[in-house]
C-alpha cells in the first residue's frame, strides 16, 4: 500500500502543485479514468481551503494512500476550527466561492470528513486539523501497457 506525501506552504500556487503531485502519483500507479479527474477537484478544494482558511503559518502536508479498493488524501493544516459547507445559494454560485466542500461531497458520495487525530504514516504534520476524502480505485481501470 503506496503512500506520499508533499509539503504544500501557503502560498496562492500549493492548490495547483497539489494537484499535479495527485494526478502524477495515481497515473505512475496505472490508476486512469474519473478517479485522477475526481482526485484532482477534491485535492484542490481541500488545499485551497487550507491556503484560504487555515491561519497556521507553516502551510499543509498533504498525504496520499492507495490500498486495495481506496484512494485516501488526506489534507493536515495548522488549524483547529472544523470545516464547514456552506449553503449554497444563488449567490454562492455567482460570487465563485464557498462552494468546495459541497463539490468534495457530492464527488465522493459523502466519504469525507476531518478531524485532529486522523493516522498518518509520514514526516510531522502541522498541529490543527485533518482533512480527509476517500474515492474509491476499481482496479480494472488501469492504463493500457505501453507497446
Amino acid at each position: 500500500m503506496p503512500s506520499y506525501t508533499l509539503i504544500c506552504p501557503p502560498l496562492d500556487t500549493s492548490p495547483h502543485i497539489a494537484r499535479d503531485f495527485v494526478a502524477t502519483v495515481l497515473r505512475t500507479l496505472e490508476l486512469d479514468g474519473p478517479l485522477v479527474d475526481d482526485a484532482m477537484l477534491c485535492t484542490s478544494e481541500l488545499v485551497t481551503n487550507a491556503c484560504v482558511h487555515a491561519k497556521g503559518g507553516d502551510g499543509t502536508v498533504l498525504w496520499l494512500l492507495v490500498e486495495e479498493g481506496r484512494l485516501r488524501v488526506v489534507v493536515y493544516d495548522g488549524d483547529e476550527n472544523p470545516p464547514v459547507i456552506r449553503e449554497l445559494t444563488g449567490e454562492t454560485w455567482e460570487r465563485g466561492g464557498g462552494r468546495g466542500l459541497y463539490l468534495v461531497d457530492c464527488v465522493t458520495e459523502g466519504r469525507w470528513g476531518h478531524g485532529p487525530d486522523i493516522p498518518y504514516c509520514g514526516p510531522t504534520h502541522p498541529e490543527g486539523k485533518a482533512v480527509w476524502f476517500d474515492l474509491l480505485v476499481d482496479p480494472t481501470v488501469r492504463r493500457p501497457a505501453a507497446p
